[in-house]
């Protein structure tokens, strides 16, 4: 199946990709993590996007599951972007941005968290296609903090998009 002609300015992420980076926050200990992120289509004017993450060892084996997000990436006219974010953490996110060449800079526009959900306020992702690599840098505003550094990590894609049949 071939992905809706709108999606060519972010049809450079389809596919599966894996490997690690670095995490930390003042409320937390630097560490190690491996993350895996796919990204598919079903023909419509969206990505479809998943991404599982796990915190690693000295040696780099999984010690066990961090965070887990689902969600939507939109293309809009003059290469502007929404992306739609599920965390089963009750938090929900709406990131606005805008595409440039393989450059991907998004902000929260929305923030909404259950009852039960951490604090957490806002976000600033920035993606790159390097080198064949998908490298991202991603800040936060929780815990009482200001927007920071929260996460960084490099991604080699292991698998093209396949369509499910």
């Amino acid at each position: 199946m071939d992905a809706h002609p709108d999606l060519e300015p972010i049809a450079f992420l389809l596919g599966r990709w894996e490997g690690a980076g670095v995490i930390g926050y003042p409320t937390m200990e630097s560490a190690n993590f491996g993350q895996e992120v796919e990204f598919g289509h079903n023909g419509k004017p969206f990505l479809t996007y998943r991404s599982r993450s796990w915190l690693l060892d000295a040696e780099g084996a999984k010690v066990r599951p961090l965070a887990t997000e689902t969600g939507f990436w939109r293309i809009q006219p003059g290469r502007q972007l929404e992306v739609c974010l599920a965390h089963p953490t009750g938090i929900v996110e709406i990131y606005v941005g805008e595409v440039v060449f393989h450059k991907i800079e998004l902000q929260t526009d929305v923030v909404a968290r259950t009852a039960s959900a951490k604090e957490y306020t806002a976000g600033h992702r920035l993606y790159g296609l390097v080198g064949g690599s998908l490298m991202y840098a991603y800040d936060m505003a929780a815990m009482g903090q200001p927007l920071q550094s929260h996460a960084s990590a490099e991604l080699k894609k292991v698998a093209d998009f396949q369509p499910e049949d």
